[in-house]
């Protein structure tokens, strides 16, 4: 299993919003993730800027099952109006890279 860590930044003055929208994510888009191999999502947040921790299967082909997903176009199309870079689910990217851990 990976583990992935992301950052996103959301949009002045959407904050509020964004933590209504992640009150409740919909069933379909539930199962979408867990069926593409997510474990967890964790979100942080610290003013605008996002922090995600993501245990799944394997990263990159999770992004290309949910590229176009029913579940998740939608989604992604809600958070493209709350952060100030849409996510392109191109599925090409690492995440964030591992700078140190204590052993």
């Amino acid at each position: 299993m990976q583990q992935i860590a992301l950052h996103t930044r959301l949009k002045p003055g959407m904050e509020d919003e964004y933590e209504r929208v992640h009150a409740t994510i919909p069933a379909d888009l539930d199962d979408a993730l867990r069926a593409a191999g997510v474990h967890g999502w964790r979100i942080w947040r610290s003013g605008r800027d996002l922090f995600h921790l993501v245990e799944v299967d394997d990263y990159r082909a999770m992004r290309r099952a949910l590229s176009n997903h029913p579940a998740n176009v939608p989604w992604q199309t809600r958070m493209a109006e709350l952060l100030e870079m849409p996510d392109s689910y191109a599925g090409d990217d690492d995440g964030l890279r591992l700078v140190w851990a204590l052993p």
